[in-house]
């Protein structure tokens, strides 16, 4: 049985560098689910498909390999923009939840991050992580992130862009974002990455005592 660890939270909450730190520590596979639907858009823009067409969307998403992302490629600007559009097909919320379903039950272990995680695609998980911050500090953290990668940006736009996708993935109607109930929640406003990490450690630790 694999021990799965699920990670939800908003953009820029952190929830990505902590599933790859835990992801490292315990040996686990890692899987970023917000890039299975960029890697969908990507193959979409990549044979120039209107992003409107759900059929051809689907069939993308029963075929990129999902072990082959690079997370590099796939933050494009444009492609996450056209990301936010393939991701609200419900035929393609389905392929996808079943092929990160595929990969929480490969192996000994494995770390999912994402937005439904602990609600939808591992609603088992022993371990199940709300990872939070105020749109503030996401909004810092992404601009000195994007300066600190030879980018610009304003820090005001993205905390517009930021307040805007909250809303947008709190209020969908198909999986939104928000904490499962016997989630764990980490609001690292005032945390380094440090803190979270121990923090989050002491509740697999608990978890995998009680498992082994």
């Amino acid at each position: 049985m694999t021990f799965a660890i699920a990670i939800d939270g908003p953009a820029a909450s952190g929830k990505g560098t902590l599933s790859r730190r835990l992801a490292a520590y315990y040996g686990f596979r890692h899987l970023d689910t917000g890039l299975t639907y960029r890697a969908v858009a990507k193959a979409m823009l990549d044979t120039g498909l209107p992003l409107d067409d759900e059929a051809a969307a689907m069939q993308a998403a029963r075929t990129f390999d999902i072990a082959n992302m690079h997370r590099d490629v796939l933050a494009a600007h444009e492609i996450g923009e056209a990301a936010s559009k393939v991701a609200v097909m419900p035929g393609v919320r389905r392929i996808l939840v079943d092929r990160q379903r595929d990969f929480a039950a490969t192996g000994d272990g494995a770390v999912l991050d994402g937005r439904d995680i602990g609600t939808v695609v591992c609603p088992d998980a022993p371990v199940k992580l709300f990872v939070t911050a105020s749109p503030e500090v996401r909004a810092r953290r992404r601009y000195h992130e994007i300066l600190g990668n030879g980018g610009q940006a304003q820090e005001d736009v993205i905390l517009a862009d930021i307040r805007k996708r909250d809303e947008r993935d709190m209020n969908r109607a198909d999986s939104p974002l928000k904490p499962a109930e016997d989630a764990h929640l980490l609001d690292t406003s005032e945390m380094t990455i440090e803190a979270a990490f121990r923090a989050a450690r002491r509740y697999v630790d608990a978890a995998l005592d009680e498992n082994s």
